[in-house]
């Protein structure tokens, strides 16, 4: 065995928890297609079609556990579910696991942003729960979930953050100030067919907060965004 093979199957072990019986799918759920394009006379495969299982895999467990632990409605577990199964919420777990130390990538990819990096983390974490369900089955694949992924389910409830900026704007400013938030176009610029809109959030005739984007409801919830930030700094002050 390689020293690559045993760095992935040293780190199969010791963070997710698992003993592939084939760890070239593990290889293959951290080979980005980026590195596929660089190396093609060694590698055949990168892990889209693990992420696509991957994805699957993530959605049923995620809809299971709320099922199972929640008697809330449809239209807020749908919310919930995705809270947890967004790219922000997916790429953070595979942060915590340090997943970013085993990905394969090119040059180029290595030298993008930090958004399209926490793109690719997410996709990873997806495709190493491909690797998993496949090699290991369905428990294994749930196990890995829960324990990387549900138990961020409480900070989630807590904070809020489930719900869309605007929704939880409203119901901070409401349970606190007793008002609620309003919003008001700032400017217009371009032509009508390609406006950006400039949207000012308003707390008391405050300005909290202030968004742009190419319809008025992107720009309300990037100002309601920077509101929510702007009152968490307050609170931590």
């Amino acid at each position: 065995m390689n020293q690559d093979n045993i760095a992935y199957q040293k780190f199969a072990l010791e963070v997710l928890g698992v003993t592939f019986v084939n760890l070239d799918l593990l290889i293959t759920a951290f080979t980005h297609r980026s590195y596929l394009n660089e190396h093609k006379k060694t590698v055949k495969q990168h892990n889209e079609r693990l992420e696509f299982l991957g994805d699957a895999v993530l959605e049923l467990v995620t809809t299971e556990y709320l099922f199972n632990n929640y008697s809330e409605q449809e239209g807020i577990l749908t919310n919930w579910r995705s809270s947890l199964v967004r790219t922000e919420s997916i790429s953070a777990a595979s942060a915590r696991l340090n997943f970013e130390s085993m990905l394969r990538l090119s040059k180029g990819e290595k030298r993008g942003t930090d958004r399209a990096r926490a793109q690719i983390l997410a996709n990873t974490y997806e495709a190493v729960i491909g690797a998993i369900y496949i090699d290991q089955g369905y428990e294994a694949s749930r196990e890995f979930i829960s324990k990387s992924l549900l138990i961020t389910f409480k900070e989630i409830l807590e904070t809020g953050s489930w719900m869309d900026s605007k929704s939880h704007l409203q119901e901070l400013v409401q349970s606190t100030a007793g008002q609620t938030p309003s919003y008001r176009v700032l400017s217009e610029e371009g032509p009508d067919h390609d406006k950006i809109f400039s949207i000012g959030a308003f707390v008391n005739g405050k300005l909290l907060g202030q968004g742009k984007g190419a319809s008025k409801q992107i720009a309300q919830q990037q100002a309601a965004d920077m509101a929510l930030k702007k009152l968490n700094e307050t609170k931590t002050d």
